[in-house]
């Protein structure tokens, strides 16, 4: 299996899933100087492409337990799977590390490239088993804060 690699999402996808799903921030709101960049790594699950976005360490993650829909990548970022999302092709590319032009920037990401890689195998096994929980298990407080993915599965096959 090849290494997980790092993936920006197109914001136009984003704000088409917007409306569906209500853990998704839109890029950019009213008023916002910046626009929100999704960041994350791209799993197979269910045999589609998911996004799972990258989320800026804050300090209520110290204090927070890693579990089935939370991973920490060291103090740097985290990863919630249940806020992962299907993409079709095309709606995501490559986010190259070499060509970021802010070296503090750039550190960031290498570093939390590297710590991804280390763990690939646990984001993955943890995707597929949130997934199922989801899709297949019974509800509770873990898969009320998911995404609906088969709902989002077929708004994915719709997109143009």
């Amino acid at each position: 299996m090849d290494n997980i690699k790092l993936y920006e999402i197109s914001p136009a996808y984003v704000d088409y899933l917007v409306p569906h799903a209500p853990h998704l921030f839109q890029n950019k709101r009213a008023g916002q100087q910046n626009e929100r960049k999704y960041i994350g790594v791209v799993l197979t699950v269910n045999g589609m492409d998911y996004f799972a976005p990258l989320s800026s360490f804050k300090e209520k993650h110290r204090r927070m337990q890693e579990g089935l829909d939370f991973i920490k990548i060291k103090n740097y970022a985290v990863i919630n799977l249940n806020n992962m999302f299907p993409v079709p092709p095309g709606t995501y590319g490559y986010v190259d590390i070499s060509k970021e032009r802010n070296p503090k920037y750039k550190s960031l990401l290498l570093a939390e490239y590297r710590y991804i890689k280390s763990i690939q195998g646990r984001i993955r096994k943890n995707a597929a088993n949130l997934y199922r929980l989801k899709v297949y298990g019974p509800e509770s407080p873990l898969t009320k804060r998911c995404n609906d993915f088969v709902k989002l599965e077929l708004l994915c096959q719709q997109y143009r």
